[in-house]
C-alpha cells in the first residue's frame, strides 16, 4: 500500500509491524537520508518510544572488529581523561607546528574553489609530480607511481585490501607498530598474522625470515616500519636490500611503511647510525605520510609509491585496484591539506633536518634519565625515528600496571609494549614536548621509576 497516503492508525500498525521485524529477525533499520515522513505531530515521539522498546536488542557487530585489538591510543586517552598536569611522553608526535608556507598554502586554497570539491581520486597532480620528483631526488626511487592517501594509515588500510585476501598469511616483526595488526585484523586477516621475532638489537630477524619464505602456508605479503615504530631502530640498507630479494624470490609483497624516513641521525655526534633508504621492484610498495616530519599529524597527507607496470586493460592491475579502495574510503585526501603539503614540500629538506636536530636535547635527556633508573642495557633503539623501547625489570614487568602506575602516581604517559607484540617493555617518545616540558617528564619518569623498582618485590 502506498506508506506516505495511509490513514494514520496504518503508519502506526505498519512501524509496529517493521520494528517488531528487526527486533525478532536481528535486521538493522536505518532511514535513507533525505526520505522525509509527514506525520501528525507527536508521531515522531511515537516512532521513538517505539524503537528505543526495552524489548528489542541491538544486532551483533563484525566479528572482524570483535577480533581486532583495541587501540592503546584510546586506551591512554581514557587513563589520562579528567586528570590535570599530565604530560605525555605517548602518542608519536611532534611538538612543531607546519612551516609557516604550509598553512599559508593551505589558507589560499580554502578561499578557492577547488578546496570544497574533489579531485581526482590519486590526488592532486601537481602535487602527484612534485611527490614522484622528491622520490627521485632523496629516495632514489624512479620506478613508482604515486596516490596520495589521507595519511599513512590509510594507505596500508588500502594496500591490505587491495593486495590480500582473508586466508592469505602475512608477517610483521615484534615490536610492531600497533595499527599495522589493527588494519589486518579488521580486514579479515587476523587469523592469518604470523609475527617473526625480533634480533636482540630489535630489527626484523631476516634469518627467521628467510626460513618462513619456504615453509606453508605461504606468505602472501611482509610488512616492515622503517625506521621501525615502536623500536627506534633504522634498518641498514644492506638489511633492506636482503629482505626485498627474499620476498621477490618467494613472490611475496614487500610493504614498507617510511613515516619516519627524515628521523635518522647519521652524524657522528648523533651516534652515527644507519642513514635511511628505499627499495623498488615490481613487488614492493613503499608508503610514506606528512604527519610526523612537518608536524602536520592532523591534516591527514601521505601516499603510497607503487610499482608503476602498464596494462593492456586500465581497468585491471595495482593501479586500478588501489583506485577502488580510494574512491571507496576517503575518495581523495582533502584538497586544502594537498594544498598544504605541496607548500610544505617546497621547503626542501633544510627546514626538515633543522626540526629532527633540534630533537638531540629531548633524546639526550630521556635517554639519561631512563638509563640512570633503569640501566644502560635496558633502553633500545634511538638509531631513528622518535622512539626508545625499554625493557623493564623482571620484577616489575607487568608493562600495562607500570603504565598506570606511572599516570596515576606521576603524571607521566608512555605506551604499554604489549600493545606492540612486547610485553615486558615499553615505548617512549622524545619528540612530543618542547625542551623545558621534556625536561619535567624526564624528571617524572626517572622519579616513578625509581619508586616502582624500589617497591616491587
Amino acid at each position: 500500500f502506498s506508506f506516505m497516503q495511509s490513514p494514520h492508525f496504518l503508519k502506526s500498525f505498519a512501524l509496529r509491524v517493521l520494528f517488531s521485524c528487526c527486533a525478532t529477525t536481528s535486521v538493522s533499520l536505518a532511514f535513507q537520508t533525505g526520505f522525509k515522513l509527514n506525520f501528525r505531530p507527536g508521531t515522531q515521539k511515537f516512532i521513538s518510544k517505539i524503537s528505543m522498546s526495552a524489548s528489542y536488542s541491538q544486532p551483533k557487530l563484525s566479528k572482524r572488529m570483535d577480533v581486532t585489538d583495541d587501540p592503546c591510543i584510546v586506551m591512554m586517552q581514557r587513563l589520562t581523561r579528567g586528570k590535570e598536569g599530565i604530560l605525555s611522553l605517548a602518542q608519536g608526535i611532534v611538538h612543531w607546528q607546519p612551516p609557516p608556507q604550509a598553512l599559508l598554502a593551505l589558507e589560499r586554497s580554502l578561499k578557492e574553489n577547488e578546496a570544497h570539491t574533489y579531485c581526482p581520486d590519486d590526488g592532486l597532480p601537481v602535487l602527484r609530480e612534485a611527490l614522484k620528483a622528491k622520490l627521485l631526488r632523496e629516495n632514489g626511487m624512479s620506478k613508482s607511481e604515486v596516490m596520495v592517501t589521507s595519511g599513512s594509515n590509510q594507505a596500508i588500510l588500502s594496500l591490505l585490501l587491495t593486495l590480500v585476501d582473508p586466508g592469505d598469511a602475512i608477517a610483521m616483526f615484534a615490536p610492531y607498530y600497533f595499527n599495522h595488526r589493527m588494519a589486518m585484523q579488521m580486514t579479515g586477516s587476523g587469523d592469518d598474522i604470523v609475527v617473526g621475532p625480533p634480533t636482540p638489537e630489535l630489527m626484523p630477524d631476516l634469518d627467521w625470515l628467510e626460513a618462513r619464505l619456504g615453509q606453508q602456508p605461504p606468505l602472501r605479503m611482509v610488512v616492515i616500519s622503517n625506521p621501525s615504530n615502536p623500536s627506534g631502530v633504522m634498518l641498514p640498507p644492506a638489511s633492506l636490500q636482503r629482505a626485498a630479494d627474499l620476498c621477490g624470490r618467494a613472490g611475496a609483497w614487500l610493504v614498507v611503511d617510511n613515516a619516519y624516513e627524515y628521523f635518522q641521525y647519521t652524524r657522528p655526534e648523533e651516534g652515527g647510525h644507519p642513514p635511511h633508504s628505499c627499495v623498488e621492484g615490481p613487488h614492493i610498495v613503499n608508503v610514506f605520510s606528512f604527519s610526523k616530519t612537518y608536524g602536520m599529524m592532523g591534516h591527514r597527507v601521505g601516499y603510497i609509491a607503487y610499482p608503476d607496470i602498464p596494462t593492456a586493460d586500465a581497468t585491471k592491475g595495482l593501479k586500478a585496484a588501489l583506485l577502488k579502495a580510494q574512491d571507496t574510503i576517503p575518495i581523495c585526501s582533502p584538497v586544502p591539506c594537498q594544498r598544504g603539503a605541496l607548500g610544505a614540500l617546497e621547503l626542501g629538506r633544510g627546514w626538515i633536518d633543522e626540526k629532527v636536530l633540534s630533537l638531540a636535547a629531548n633524546k639526550a635527556i630521556i635517554r639519561a634519565a631512563l638509563e640512570r633508573s633503569l640501566g644502560s642495557d635496558r633502553v633500545l633503539g634511538g638509531s631513528g625515528a622518535i622512539y626508545f623501547m625499554v625493557r623493564l625489570p623482571d620484577n616489575m614487568n607487568d608493562d600495562v600496571k607500570v603504565v598506570e602506575r606511572l599516570v596515576d602516581e606521576f603524571k607521566v604517559a608512555v605506551i604499554p609494549g604489549s600493545s606492540c607484540g612486547a610485553p615486558g617493555y615499553i615505548r617512549v617518545c622524545y619528540s612530543n614536548l618542547p625542551l623545558e616540558r621534556c625536561e619535567e617528564a624526564a624528571r617524572r619518569l626517572e622519579e616513578g621509576f625509581r619508586h616502582i623498582c624500589s617497591a616491587a618485590p
